[in-house]
């Protein structure tokens, strides 16, 4: 329990220092068993307290503490109903991404990390935040995706650890920033499948998975 809010303080910063939420934006969660601890709805999430991350019962929906749990508690919970083998969900608004993605472009693979560690990446177009659609649509492609683009919204990251969900997150967020940034001076050369997948098939980069998937 402890190591649990102690990952989810870590990261509630980390994501804040590194500039993919601003305000009260953005939220996270990790399971515990059959508990989700989730963001309060409202807050900094460098000024979360340990007693004020939300206790929530994932098969029911329950929550069972007084503090409101943020908005997105739908989303989380489709999250880890659909995938038993995580433990962490992140949800941030990164400039890049969501820049790229309003375009209605897919953010392309230009730099070996992103393609090596992000398998797949889903998008979804513009739904209202906070609601059963939006949750419902994630639902239905977090099976077989860690990453989810929501157009003009931001970016939902899922991991077998906060460190894996995190660093997911910046991923996506470093691979749209380097698009853009080709853009302005050129038109950039995208990755083909093939050089991908050689790249995925290295055993430096399988190497690299499992420490990530195993740390925190």
């Amino acid at each position: 329990m402890t190591d649990v809010k102690k990952d989810l303080e870590k990261y509630a910063h980390k994501i804040v220092d590194t500039g993919l939420v601003v305000g009260a934006g953005g939220n996270l969660s990790m399971r515990s068993g059959d508990i989700m601890y989730l963001s309060p709805s409202g807050f900094d999430l460098k000024e979360i307290e340990d007693h004020q991350w939300v206790r929530v019962d994932i098969p029911t929906g329950e929550v069972l503490d007084d503090l409101k749990p943020s908005s997105e508690i739908l989303m989380h919970l489709e999250c880890f109903r659909k995938r038993p083998d995580i433990t962490a969900v992140l949800h941030a608004h990164p400039s890049y991404s969501v820049g790229v993605s309003s375009t209605g472009q897919k953010i392309p693979n230009l730099f070996p990390d992103f393609p090596a560690m992000v398998k797949s990446v889903a998008y979804l177009d513009y739904m209202i935040p906070t609601t059963h659609v939006l949750a419902d649509a994630v639902s239905d492609v977090i099976e077989e995706h860690d990453v989810v683009v929501m157009r003009n919204h931001g970016v939902l990251t899922v991991g077998k650890t906060m460190k894996e969900a995190f660093f997911f997150m910046q991923l996506t967020e470093e691979s749209a920033k380097v698009y853009t940034i080709s853009c302005t001076v050129g038109t950039p050369r995208v990755l083909t499948e093939e050089e991908c997948d050689d790249l995925r098939n290295l055993s430096s980069e399988q190497y690299r998975q499992k420490l990530l998937k195993d740390s925190k």
